[in-house]
């Protein structure tokens, strides 16, 4: 990973700089009116391919923007919009995760997001970023909505889902789900998931890897890699489930897949 921990740091949490980067919140337009995103790119490159970074359960904080930081020192225009602002701003509650799903996350829908990403690849397009190479990438609850948006979206060419629900939703919006569109997706997908993980267990994942077996092409060429020894959250690297030799070696693979294919 491209970063320098600031200063005193004693953490584990990675603080990726900015130079050689344009970033910042934007009002996007969407479908609504506009909506806040964080993003970032290198800023003497053109057409960058896009990467839409979809937020973990607690929004576009400090970590979901560092990640589009790093994915930007890579070469791509990262953009993580703030897909909950209409329900309600979840940060300050990372000590109440079940409060945050009831009074916030039940109340998005699926339909709601892809029209938000949808957009999310309109605006980079006017901001100079290739539209024709777009990826996706999610974490936790961005990590299920991976897997969607790529079975949503016939120019999305990549998907990295960290550690994403495979057979549930996170409340009764959610018609549908990745085991549900496994054998339609219109890109190939990378699943990174933790072997502890008490919230997937590893019999979703078999099932998802059967669907993906039973799919099309692109359901064909998708990946899960499981961590035996890791839980959910591996990557978050400012919360206690960070796992660094996991994190590192799976930041690796989805550079790796987001290359082949988005090049």
């Amino acid at each position: 990973m491209s970063t320098t921990p600031n200063a005193g740091q004693t953490d584990s949490t990675v603080r990726t700089p900015a130079d050689g980067l344009r970033h910042g919140m934007v009002d996007m337009p969407t479908f609504d009116g506009t909506i806040k995103a964080y993003y970032a790119v290198p800023a003497d490159r053109q057409n960058a391919p896009v990467l839409l970074v979809l937020q973990e359960i607690f929004g576009v904080n400090d970590h979901v923007q560092d990640i589009c930081r790093r994915f930007a020192k890579e070469g791509y225009f990262a953009v993580a919009v703030e897909l909950y602002q209409r329900q309600g701003d979840p940060r300050g509650r990372e000590g109440d995760i079940q409060g945050v799903i009831r009074d916030i996350v039940s109340k998005v829908s699926d339909e709601q997001v892809m029209s938000d990403l949808d957009a999310a690849v309109k605006w980079a397009a006017t901001q100079g970023a290739d539209a024709g190479r777009v990826g996706v990438t999610g974490f936790c609850w961005g990590g299920r909505l991976t897997w969607m948006y790529a079975e949503h979206n016939s120019d999305c060419k990549a998907g990295v889902a960290w550690y994403g629900k495979l057979a549930v939703g996170h409340g009764p919006l959610q018609k549908r789900n990745p085991v549900d569109v496994a054998s339609s997706l219109k890109c190939p997908v990378l699943g990174l998931y933790g072997g502890q993980d008490g919230s997937i267990p590893l019999e979703d994942v078999e099932q998802m890897r059967e669907a993906l077996r039973q799919g099309n092409q692109a359901a064909q060429e998708s990946q899960i890699h499981v961590y035996p020894e890791s839980g959910h959250a591996f990557f978050a690297d400012y919360r206690p489930s960070y796992n660094p030799e996991d994190a590192r070696d799976a930041w690796g693979k989805a550079l790796d897949w987001f290359r082949t294919r988005l090049s």
